[in-house]
């Protein structure tokens, strides 16, 4: 009952401050528990606005950056995503029940964070989100193309990879920046060029694999 109260104060807070325009992420917010995609230790804790930690050293996101997020990318049911840091699975399955008329790939590097989101996916019984063992800064080429991309950690800058995996109007968001200060960026792919945008500062986890950062 207290962690229904704690939820309901965080969501009754962005819709009177109209962090929140689109319908489908309040309801995905209200039917996903963010309580079972953090470790035990952490669960009476699930819905205070702040990171918390998760294994191999990661963090789930605070939940208003993740709102920020995924408002940023202008879901609809049918969207196709690549999610590229799955972590503990939290985002994608809000995306997988956002677009419950379309596909979620998540894409983690990190062998004991995929096993654990898949754990969780599999849990919440989401047949459209797929967790695959990966390294999305590549994009995924055997999904494309994507409706949108998402990045859950700090990118030193937008991969080509992922701009050639989006449809034309498609969108990507990622914070973007040196590691310990991003402005998540949204990118927008046009018909000639693109228009880019900043979504506000922000604090991630720095992104493994081959464009991430060279730490």
């Amino acid at each position: 009952m207290a962690l229904e109260k704690d939820k309901e104060f965080l969501l009754n807070g962005w819709i009177k401050s109209g962090i929140i325009k689109n319908k489908l992420i309040i309801e995905a917010f209200k039917k996903i528990k963010r309580e079972d995609f953090v470790l035990p230790e952490y669960r009476e804790r699930a819905y205070e606005d702040a990171p918390l930690p998760i294994t191999a050293g990661q963090t789930i996101s605070q939940p208003s950056t993740v709102i920020a997020f995924l408002e940023a990318l202008e879901l609809n049911e049918k969207c196709r995503v690549l999610e590229v840091g799955s972590g503990s699975g939290y985002n994608a399955a809000l995306l997988g029940k956002i677009c419950k008329k379309g596909k979620v790939l998540s894409t983690e590097i990190i062998d004991e964070l995929a096993d654990f989101a898949k754990s969780n996916i599999k849990k919440a019984g989401l047949k459209n989100v797929s967790i695959i063992k990966w390294d999305g800064t590549k994009g995924y080429e055997k999904g494309k193309p994507y409706d949108r991309i998402i990045c859950t950690a700090a990118m030193p800058q937008i991969p080509d990879s992922w701009i050639r995996q989006t449809k034309v109007n498609g969108i990507i968001v990622a914070p973007v920046g040196p590691l310990y200060s991003q402005a998540m960026i949204k990118f927008r792919k046009l018909k000639k060029g693109f228009k880019v945008s900043e979504v506000g500062g922000f604090i991630f986890v720095p992104a493994r694999g081959e464009y991430g950062y060279d730490i």
